[in-house]
């Protein structure tokens, strides 16, 4: 039907005859001579329809609506002087049009202007609803493309070091990982239900015990959570697993990985080995294990200077086993009113979203003088002044903001204190060409942390990683007893405050996976029924082994300079985890519950 595409044509095909289809970009009549922006998924080039050219011709593209789809019979031509345009490949030439056909024709008002010329914005829940429209636009054209590319230079890296592709089953059996299941009822097993799974885990382990060594997976995993703008119920994973190879070296080879798509996408080359932090270091100094480490107003530690100074709110704090630590902020002064800071300001109030009461704060003045409201000023004396400027590294000009409790709340609420302000004082470079590429490893993840509504353990990863053997030691006597405080065998890899991709070495031997799960509740006999595959499988000569995987959505979101991973899914959901264009979720019939031997309790609640 073609025989050119229309992005590609150049001073080169001039007097060629060709022959295009694509939409209709935009149509102008300027006197008396139509000019067509004729795209595909190329590009765009001008096609020039002149009256000379017969008047059935010239009277079919004078009812030419946008975005009809039509095929273009005509002579590359260069353009006049005056009417090059140095801003699309193709402004050197135009297509004069001799044959003109609409392949099919726009009926009815389209629900938004898709012309690469129309950069208005347009509300999302509209473009999800005419996603198929959405996608024609040259944003969504160029991160799906780039979504392809990286994909690609994954699968070419990987396969030359060695990987090969195997699918997993969607269909499995439901096991805890963390997430709400997504829950399949089986029709031939009466009350029975497949889970679709949050991840290919025990599926890749065992293909290690099944001697394929090194695997990867483009896999799609389904979670039924609370959704933000960079979580999806549905999702793709790099992901990656390999046999004999210890940390080091799966971390360098996906270091490798990264170097090579940002070098493939970017164009830019990124240096290796990628800084490490420990997990109590990112929590300590950070207040959460994905830290942004663009900037700087890291969390200080000021209990023990600050726990004597008469100010209840502070010892109190101290005194119940909590923490008061604080972060700087350089010319916060001047940036940064006491409004701001007090009850009903926007600073007060990320606290109070990240559970705190509210903010102390200090001013520091000329000559190291502090100013603040209420008693810690008062009740600070030289020595204790002197040691916190010190500290903080705070000098005249300088804010502190103070968070006294439960050092799970201090940190929580200082990280988000710390990531609002970086915004509003505009410390991270908002154009795309400036960005920073901080990647960071968070390593030796504790094994367990303890939930307080459960009054038990839950593994902080999965049940499957294995610990550090140093903390375990070697008799298997006293494994149960230093497991609660083992450190993981675990690894994040951060991306400006963001996690892109995380794993561990796993559990290789079937002793140590009961103890850890019945670490974390699970009895054997439930774990046995959930498990027992896996158990076998451990002990029919299961290698070491260990994996990562990235979150592919959310890779392509930093590269693609998106703030959603929704911008860069062909057909993603909302955050109510509907499908805007096919209206899904939706309503099955009676039938269709019965032949599956199940029925609804929902009541609709108007």
């Amino acid at each position: 039907m073609r025989s050119n595409s229309c992005g590609e044509l150049r001073r080169k095909h001039i007097a060629l005859n060709v022959k295009l289809c694509g939409w209709i970009d935009r149509c102008r009549d300027h006197g008396g001579v139509i000019f067509i922006d004729l795209r595909d998924n190329s590009g765009t080039v001008q096609v020039t329809v002149d009256p000379d050219q017969g008047a059935e011709l010239f009277a079919t593209a004078e009812n030419l609506r946008t975005e009809s789809v039509i095929q273009v019979c005509g002579q590359v031509r260069s353009r006049p002087e005056e009417a090059l345009n140095e801003k699309i490949e193709t402004g050197e030439i135009e297509v004069c049009a001799n044959e003109l056909k609409v392949l099919n024709q726009v009926r009815g008002n389209l629900p938004f202007a898709i012309s690469i010329h129309d950069e208005e914005p347009i509300k999302e829940e509209l473009r999800l609803r005419h996603r198929y429209l959405d996608l024609r636009r040259e944003r969504m054209n160029r991160n799906l493309r780039l979504r392809h590319k990286t994909i690609r230079t994954a699968r070419n890296f990987l396969e030359n070091e060695g990987f090969i592709e195997v699918e997993t089953p969607v269909l499995t059996r439901s096991t805890p990982e963390g997430a709400r299941d997504y829950l399949v009822p089986s029709r031939v097993c009466g009350g029975e239900w497949f889970a679709l799974p949050q991840s290919p885990q025990l599926f890749k382990q065992l293909l290690m015990v099944g001697g394929l060594e090194r695997y990867y997976q483009i896999a799609r995993c389904f979670r039924d959570e609370d959704l933000r703008s960079d979580r999806q119920p549905e999702f793709t994973q790099l992901d990656i697993e390999m046999s004999f190879m210890d940390q080091e070296q799966i971390l360098d080879l996906n270091e490798r990985l990264i170097v090579e798509i940002w070098k493939s996408i970017k164009g830019i080359e990124l240096k290796t080995p990628f800084p490490r932090m420990t997990w109590h270091k990112a929590m300590d100094r950070y207040g959460t294990d994905r830290p942004d480490t663009r900037y700087g107003m890291e969390l200080t530690n000021v209990s023990e200077i600050i726990k004597d100074i008469g100010f209840k709110v502070f010892s109190g704090a101290v005194a119940n086993g909590g923490s008061v630590k604080c972060i700087t902020v350089k010319g916060g002064n001047a940036a940064i009113s006491n409004v701001r800071i007090k009850p009903g300001g926007d600073i007060f109030s990320e606290a109070q979203k990240a559970g705190a009461g509210g903010l102390a704060f200090i001013r520091v003045r000329e000559k190291g003088e502090i100013d603040t409201i209420g008693a810690i000023k008062e009740n600070l004396n030289n020595s204790q002044k002197e040691a916190l400027l010190k500290q903080t590294n705070a000098e005249p000009g300088d804010l502190i903001l103070f968070g006294a409790g439960k050092t799970t709340t201090v940190n929580k609420t200082l990280d988000r204190i710390r990531q609002f302000l970086a915004q509003d004082l505009e410390l991270i470079p908002t154009h795309q060409e400036n960005t920073q590429w901080n990647f960071l490893w968070i390593v030796d993840f504790p094994m367990f942390e303890f939930k307080e509504e459960e009054k038990r353990l839950e593994a902080l990863h999965h049940p499957f990683c294995a610990p550090n053997k140093k903390d375990l030691g070697e008799d298997k006597n006293v494994w149960h007893e230093k497991l609660p405080t083992a450190r993981a065998q675990a690894y994040d890899l951060i991306l400006n405050g963001l996690e892109l991709g995380g794993g561990s070495l796993r559990i290789h031997d079937s002793q140590l996976q009961k103890q850890v799960l019945a670490t974390i509740g699970l009895p054997l006999k439930e774990a046995t029924e959930q498990f027992g595959f896996l158990m076998e499988a451990l002990d029919m000569g299961a290698p070491p082994h260990g994996g990562l995987a990235f979150g592919l959505d959310r890779m392509v979101m930093l590269l693609a300079g998106e703030e959603s991973i929704r911008d860069t899914i062909a057909f993603p959901k909302t955050q109510q985890a509907r499908c805007l264009m096919t209206e899904a979720p939706a309503e099955v019939s009676e039938s269709q519950l019965e032949d599956l031997h199940v029925s609804s309790t929902w009541i609709d609640p108007e």
